[in-house]
């Protein structure tokens, strides 16, 4: 499941990149993804959103098996 999710964050990547942001997966357990928000999203008071909105439903239409995405 980890590759999958690896190669699902490369889209999303593009998309956080073209604001100066970026994410790294941390780890993978029970169908919670933890990331790591970084560059510009890490500061930006938007990040939950993007999280929430763009990274997590982008993982769950990609992999099923996804039930949570969290920061750390």
């Amino acid at each position: 499941m980890k590759e999958k999710i690896e190669k699902a964050l490369e889209k999303i990547r593009k998309g956080l990149q073209q604001d100066g942001g970026d994410v790294e997966l941390v780890s993978v357990e029970n169908g919670i993804v933890k990331v790591r928000l970084k560059g510009a999203c890490a500061g930006c008071p938007m990040s939950q959103m993007t999280l929430t909105n763009f990274v997590e439903a982008e993982l769950r239409k990609a992999i099923p098996e996804v039930k949570k995405v969290e920061a750390v």
